[in-house]
């Protein structure tokens, strides 16, 4: 004989071999319709702000587009995909991109992980120490990019005067903006500034969550801090590490304005990456077809990146790599 219990404000029925059937009236299926009510409105914003935009760029991307009213723009299919593969200036522009990438995550996890746990020991003063690492963060992108496009100008700029007038180790200033790995060197000392604050306040708020009592276990153990951190700290924060890295990769190929205002991509689209060169493309030629063929291989491109990175470190905490 089969029991049951009714939920208050439902009426319960037992059917053939002793499944319960809740009437449309229960408390479970008024909270599934309470959660619709509330996740509908967003997810019909979401496709009307994002959804919608990006099916139109697709179909931008298949067409010979033309930006002039009643002009026709001639379905021309993959014809702006096979292009981009075969253009030499936007295979320069993910190189640099990857360079990009390649030298600023490492650099802004190191430096905001070492900050992090800096500061989150007992330091006179860590809050104000942590509103300054954290102001550049927050700082406008175009009023950073032209403070480092002044820092790192040939005359005149504080970098060449202090590298020619100070230490004396170049005898002539050095054109950092006017070639390409000096400029990137200048493009990605500017990421690592703006970003590393970032990353330490995310570090910060995962090793506030490390139990203190396994430090002091350990302490007593007499494990000294590299210990500590790397078997107490380390895999606590390691979910978080994984989602800082994602993050930092992808933006380190969204890599923008930095690019755009400190060099526009010269010279002679030596320092070009996919956004800038989408944008010129787009906004500066009106070739909106292939600029929109443009954004979508780099978004195929970080998509795949992002889930290598998602699974190796999936595969690395289930124990798969030892």
């Amino acid at each position: 004989m089969t029991t049951t219990t009714p939920a208050i404000g439902s009426v319960t029925r037992t059917a053939p071999g002793g499944t319960d059937r809740r009437t449309p009236g229960s408390p479970r299926r008024r909270a599934g319709w309470a959660g619709l009510v509330f996740i509908v409105p967003g997810f019909a914003l979401y496709l009307l702000v994002i959804g919608w935009p990006a099916v139109q760029a697709l179909l931008i991307s298949l067409r010979d587009y033309k930006i002039t009213p009643g002009a026709e723009s001639p379905w021309i299919g993959l014809a702006n995909y096979t292009r981009a593969l075969h253009d030499p200036v936007l295979a320069r522009s993910f190189v640099n991109a990857g360079v990009y990438m390649l030298t600023t995550v490492p650099t802004q996890i190191l430096i905001g992980l070492g900050l992090a746990v800096l500061l989150d020991t007992v330091l006179p003063g860590r809050t104000l120490f942590r509103v300054l690492f954290y102001l550049p963060v927050v700082t406008s992108w175009v009023v950073v990019s032209l403070l480092f496009q002044y820092l790192f100008a040939t005359d005149h700029g504080v970098v060449n005067w202090f590298l020619v007038d100070v230490l004396g180790v170049v005898g002539h200033p050095v054109n950092w903006l006017g070639q390409r790995w000096t400029a990137m060197v200048a493009i990605g000392a500017l990421g690592v500034w703006k970003g590393v604050g970032w990353s330490m306040l995310i570090f910060l708020a995962a090793l506030t969550g490390v139990p203190r009592e396994l430090h002091e276990a350990a302490a007593l153990d007499g494990a000294g801090a590299w210990r500590r951190f790397k078997h107490v700290s380390m895999p606590f924060i390691r979910p978080t590490m994984v989602t800082v890295v994602i993050l930092l990769v992808i933006g380190g190929f969204n890599v923008f304005t930095s690019v755009l205002l400190m060099t526009n991509g010269g010279p002679l689209d030596q320092t070009q990456v996919p956004l800038t060169y989408m944008y010129r493309q787009a906004f500066g030629y009106l070739d909106f077809g292939y600029g929109s063929a443009i954004s979508f291989l780099l978004t195929g491109l970080v998509l795949v990146i992002a889930g290598l990175q998602y699974w190796w470190a999936r595969r690395t905490a289930d124990g798969g790599v030892k």
